[in-house]
């Protein structure tokens, strides 16, 4: 099944029309720092995140709480999500 992706519900043209502003008022040659300082960003933001989730779990598995219920939880939302894409595959075949 070949699906199309989309980001942020914006179309390709949508975005060239974005990136052409961005070019205008920043200029080509601020464009590349731009996009370093983002991705350094979301890097950091990824990396904290990841720190908060390893402490969570360091710290319940410390006091003896039982973390094998978020497993679970993942398998059936999983399962789910699964579920889902094979019927809006159907779906959107017939029309």
């Amino acid at each position: 099944m070949i699906q199309q992706a989309t980001f942020l519900f914006i179309s390709g043209a949508e975005i060239a029309f974005i990136l052409f502003i961005v070019i205008m008022v920043f200029g080509a040659d601020k464009l590349p720092e731009i996009a370093r300082g983002l991705g350094k960003g979301m890097r950091t933001l990824k990396d904290a995140t990841n720190d908060i989730k390893h402490e969570i779990t360091k710290t319940a598995d410390k006091n003896g709480i039982d973390t094998s219920i978020t497993d679970d939880v993942k398998k059936e939302l999983n399962k789910v999500k699964d579920d889902l894409d094979d019927f809006t595959g159907s779906v959107k075949r017939k029309f």
